[in-house]
């Protein structure tokens, strides 16, 4: 589960190796998806265009307003918020604030996913 607030290009390579994570570990059932915070009015046209040229397979995008959901408690600093869960227990979570995420952060977080795919 990904919260971001835009998509920069660390943003789009994270997106993308979680989706060839996701395609890899699918016959275990891992999921993946993106919920963008974006209360601007082209929002939706701007992450089809991303999923489009990125060649998103199984990583699905969602749009909700710039505090996000309800109730999950994302960072107003945080830039990208990214929590791995299984079974409805967290097991990795990771926070950037704007300009934060980096190729380490992206292998912190790739590195996370065995503790969520056995």
């Amino acid at each position: 589960m990904i919260f971001a607030r835009e998509a920069s290009d660390n943003l789009v390579s994270l997106i993308k190796k979680i989706d060839a994570a996701t395609v890899e570990n699918s016959k275990k059932n891992m999921a993946s998806f993106v919920c963008f915070l974006s209360d601007e009015k082209d929002a939706a046209e701007k992450l089809t265009d991303v999923a489009k040229k990125n060649d998103i397979k199984k990583c699905v995008f969602s749009l909700d307003n710039s505090p996000g959901p309800k109730g999950y408690g994302v960072a107003k600093e945080a830039d990208v918020t990214v929590v791995l869960y299984n079974q409805r227990k967290v097991e990795a979570n990771h926070a950037f604030r704007k300009g934060e995420l980096n190729a380490a952060g992206i292998e912190k977080v790739l590195a996370d996913i065995k503790k969520i795919v056995p």
